[in-house]
């Protein structure tokens, strides 16, 4: 199967204006952009043929081809991620089995997470998009937490079924628990990992449809497929570990710089 991945990233953003530019500094003291750090992350995935970043800004382009990635510039009417991937991958013409988009605000996703995506979607043939799912410690279920009650969005979780479809997911820490965990203790909160592995008839069929009330109230593009009756895998991934966030707030940048240290990440 062909595999490509794309890298949606957009410089306006209500939350934190330019993030894709963002510097991240590694274990060496090596600054580099939070879109490389993305695009040097799925470079390490095996059996991908093809990997692009999808910007509609000229500054990421610039930035972008200055350290060698391949850019499909797409519209500035793509609400989301998943849509500019779409776009994405009709300009290019088509063509791969697999399309994965790698949202590039998550540089610390190591390329298993990925490889066990692409594996889960191949062995699900009647499953149209997968996304993955990692068990959350006592310390990120607290660090969720903690973000919510300063009124920040942190990580998403999901919530899935015995067949591991998903049943929702939200920027609200569900399911909901009163118990205390030990940091390195497993919690029954899983956090969503922001990958996607997509067939392509059901990418290209997304833009068409309408924004509904759950995907408009969570801002969270994978629950148009759910809206729109189709099923989302869920595959649980391990992180070996590794640890795991995302950045979504500037505040998120010391934290993520503090782990790449910790983890002797360049």
């Amino acid at each position: 199967m062909s595999v490509l991945i794309a890298i949606p990233a957009r410089y306006a953003s209500s939350r934190y204006p330019g993030k894709p530019l963002a510097e991240l500094k590694g274990a060496t003291g090596q600054s580099l952009s939070l879109i490389e750090r993305s695009w040097r992350a799925a470079r390490e995935v095996d059996g991908v043929d093809r990997v692009i970043v999808a910007t509609d800004d000229d500054r990421i382009r610039s930035a972008c081809e200055a350290f060698g990635a391949e850019v499909v510039m797409t519209s500035s009417d793509c609400a989301n991620g998943t849509e500019r991937c779409a776009e994405a991958h009709d300009i290019l013409g088509g063509g791969f089995d697999i399309v994965v988009n790698l949202q590039g605000d998550a540089p610390l996703t190591p390329h298993w997470f990925i490889e066990d995506l692409i594996t889960g979607l191949q062995k699900a043939p009647k499953a149209e998009i997968a996304t993955p799912v990692l068990r959350c410690d006592g310390e990120t279920l607290s660090g969720f937490l903690n973000d919510r009650k300063a009124g920040r969005v942190g990580g998403t979780t999901a919530v899935f079924d015995a067949n591991n479809q998903a049943m929702y997911f939200s920027k609200e820490v569900i399911p909901f628990t009163t118990r205390e965990y030990d940091d390195q203790e497993e919690t029954p909160v899983f956090h969503h990992v922001g990958v996607y592995a997509y067939r392509p008839l059901a990418l290209a069929a997304y833009p068409s449809w309408p924004v509904g009330p759950l995907e408009r109230l969570e801002g969270l593009e994978q629950l148009r497929f759910m809206e729109n009756g189709r099923a989302v895998l869920c595959v649980e991934v391990h992180a070996r570990g590794r640890q795991f966030w995302e950045l979504n707030n500037p505040q998120d940048v010391p934290k993520i710089e503090s782990m790449m240290a910790q983890m002797g990440l360049p």
